[in-house]
């Protein structure tokens, strides 16, 4: 009698590829570790920037991309990263510990703030999200200390010598950076992941399956800004003086939303891709001016129009290319592996 039995199947999580790629990665982090022996002030400047930019687009692609929760306020979260960083140096907290705790302040009123901002559903909340960074401007600029629109310096940054500064505020953001990427893949590799990607897909779907569709949504809103504030606050480091027109500012969100897209909104790896993108536009056609804002905007529609998944999102779609694995792939143990394996893939 021939065996009908159903063959086992396995769960796969890793592939080479992946293996190599976190080697390679980790790799990256130690060799940028190393390079203020070997390289001078504006390195470190630049590169900070680079750090800060993806802390904004990860995180913001884990709340857009993963969670379906298009915002348009986080410049919001970035502002006030900043702001309480002032307001806790000015404290009496030493200056480079209270770049991390405004963030983690940061987190903790946005847990609150959550219950009452996804109620919003699709556009409403978007447009709710700018209504509140705009609220939080109107707020800062009501504190003495600010002075309005005239702003304030990290007056505490000036007793530390110009070279320490730099190389722990660009330590600093490099461990920010490694940590935030680091803690967004262990979260899709979670159920909290597998829970995000079915909420995107169809949320009433994920809620009759047990999906706790609220308590999911917060955890991803915190962690986007706690983000977006780490980030801010780092800034302020870089920059020292702080106005807040300029971290409330809504082009901050038009940077994060372009660095996504044409990155690849919904991809681990494009994210990343799309901050490496927009860093080497602006160190190389920033000093032009408009023409730089010219070829922000020309490149954007250029990507929406041939490229609407963005530059990972065609390459993950055509080719099946995947550096790391988020999710879950399904394969027949007899069936001969490639790369990526076969079977059924959940890598979202």
């Amino acid at each position: 009698m021939a065996d009908t039995t159903t063959p086992a199947y396995r769960v796969r999580r890793w592939t080479p590829r992946a293996k190599l790629t976190v080697l390679i990665f980790a790799v990256a982090v130690a060799a940028l570790a190393l390079a203020p022996a070997a390289t001078g002030a504006a390195f470190m400047d630049r590169a900070v920037a680079l750090f800060v930019y993806i802390l904004l687009a990860v995180t913001w692609n884990a709340l857009a991309g993963y969670a379906g929760q298009v915002s348009v306020g986080q410049q919001g979260f970035f502002g006030l990263g900043a702001y309480v960083t002032i307001r806790l140096s000015d404290a009496g907290l030493p200056v480079f510990p209270s770049l991390v705790v405004a963030a983690l302040v940061v987190g903790a009123i946005a847990l609150p703030v959550s219950f009452v901002m996804l109620r919003l559903k699709e556009g409403e909340f978007a447009i709710g999200m700018w209504v509140l960074a705009t609220l939080f401007h109107l707020l800062v600029n009501l504190d003495p200390l600010i002075q309005g629109e005239t702003g304030v310096s990290l007056i505490a940054l000036n007793a530390v010598p110009a070279e320490t500064r730099n190389l722990v505020i660009y330590l600093m953001a490099l461990v920010s950076a490694v940590a935030v990427i680091s803690a967004m893949f262990l979260l899709l590799r979670s159920r909290i992941g597998a829970a995000l990607q079915a909420i995107r897909d169809d949320e009433a779907a994920a809620h009759s399956v047990g999906v706790n569709v609220v308590r999911t949504k917060q955890v991803i809103f915190v962690f986007a800004a706690f983000g977006a504030a780490l980030a801010g606050a780092l800034w302020l480091a870089g920059n020292v003086s702080f106005q807040p027109k300029a971290y409330f500012s809504v082009q901050w969100m038009a940077y994060t939303i372009f660095m996504v897209i044409v990155g690849g909104i919904g991809t681990f790896e494009g994210a990343i891709l799309g901050a490496v993108v927009f860093f080497l536009l602006e160190t190389f056609l920033g000093g032009y001016g408009v023409w730089y804002l010219l070829v922000l905007g020309a490149s954007a529609i250029v990507m929406a129009l041939g490229f609407p998944q963005g530059i990972w999102g065609y390459l993950k779609s055509r080719h099946g290319l995947s550096l790391v694995m988020v999710g879950r792939h399904l394969e027949a143990p007899e069936t001969k592996k490639s790369e990526t394996g076969s079977g059924w893939s959940a890598d979202g």
